[in-house]
């Protein structure tokens, strides 16, 4: 997920939080040594950060390899706060294909 920055022309931003699926460029070594593996609900992901104060999540137990989505910022982010990232990108995923579909 991406953070979306709204200005309602007085400088204050709020921000919201949208999805952004696809595969990882380097999606045949995702788990390496900067990841880490999170179970959620029975699915499992590796958790990454994209070097730009975000996180990649790769769903490692889903039925197309490499897809996942990125969410920032997340540098201060609970295991909890990852954890409802995932279920928010689980919940929006067509179980039929495992891709989130084009409305």
């Amino acid at each position: 997920m991406r953070a979306i920055y709204a200005d309602d022309g007085d400088g204050d931003r709020e921000a919201q939080r949208v999805a952004e699926p696809g595969l990882h460029p380097e999606a045949d070594s995702v788990a390496d040594a900067a990841s880490l593996t999170l179970d959620v609900d029975g699915e499992v992901f590796a958790l990454r950060p994209d070097g730009r104060g975000g996180t990649d999540y790769t769903w490692l137990s889903g039925p197309n390899p490499g897809y996942g989505f990125g969410m920032s910022p997340t540098a201060d982010l609970s295991l909890d706060e990852h954890r409802e990232n995932i279920r928010a990108f689980l919940a929006m995923v067509d179980r039929t294909t495992g891709f989130i579909e084009d409305d």
